[in-house]
């Protein structure tokens, strides 16, 4: 094994134990995992490092950025809100838990500071982990097949939604769910990130618009 197949094989290895390692200590932040992402892809890739996680600013157009993610951002917070969430809510008996948001309703300072923190922390840092590196890792190991990316996108789903715990097992299902919608997308625009980067923070404004006149 040459040293440039042993670096392929041993980064992203590295690197999601790393990030185990940090979440089983309690220092887990989804921008630190994002960083140790980026670091790994740096080496692994070097200057290939951003088209390596799916930056590819040619495939993405201001049609893509201002019309079509917009509106499939909204598309998908409606209908997680009036479809997705009352049917896991019925099934698990259990309402969403939001109470840790309580403190933003009609507070304009702690949503804005809010905002910029989730653009950074899920629209960026979510789908660089998520989608750009960690599904694209998994299909560097076990092919592309139709049997691997059902495997990757269930996968990385309840990853996703696990790492929202704190809304209990209802959120926690759901949010998993739109992840899996999230790696649909991610495949199907061809692992273009800035189009899942722009959907994400479109459905996390709308949720922010509803939480602060406390309609969540």
């Amino acid at each position: 094994m040459n040293k440039n197949s042993l670096i392929t094989k041993l980064t992203p290895i590295i690197a999601v134990i790393l990030c185990c390692l940090l979440y089983a200590s309690g220092y887990f932040q989804m921008i630190i995992a994002a960083l140790i992402f980026i670091i790994a892809s740096a080496i692994e890739y070097k200057k290939e490092l951003f088209s390596s996680l799916g930056f590819h600013g040619k495939r993405t157009s201001a049609k893509d950025l201002l019309i079509q993610a917009p509106l499939l951002g909204i598309v998908i917070f409606f209908f997680n809100g009036y479809v997705l969430l009352p049917s896991v809510t019925y099934f698990t008996g259990q309402p969403i838990d939001y109470s840790e948001f309580e403190q933003f309703v009609g507070n304009l300072p702690a949503i804005l500071g809010l905002f910029v923190y989730m653009i950074l922390s899920a629209a960026f840092a979510e789908e660089i982990v998520f989608r750009g590196y960690l599904m694209k890792q998994f299909t560097k190991f076990f092919g592309s097949s139709k049997i691997s990316l059902v495997i990757n996108i269930l996968l990385f789903g309840f990853i996703f939604g696990s790492s929202h715990a704190y809304q209990g097992i209802t959120g926690q299902i759901v949010t998993g769910t739109i992840g899996m919608i999230l790696a649909i997308i991610f495949h199907i625009r061809k692992n273009n990130l800035w189009f899942n980067i722009a959907v994400h923070g479109f459905i996390d404004t709308v949720a922010l618009i509803f939480m602060y006149y406390g309609w969540l």
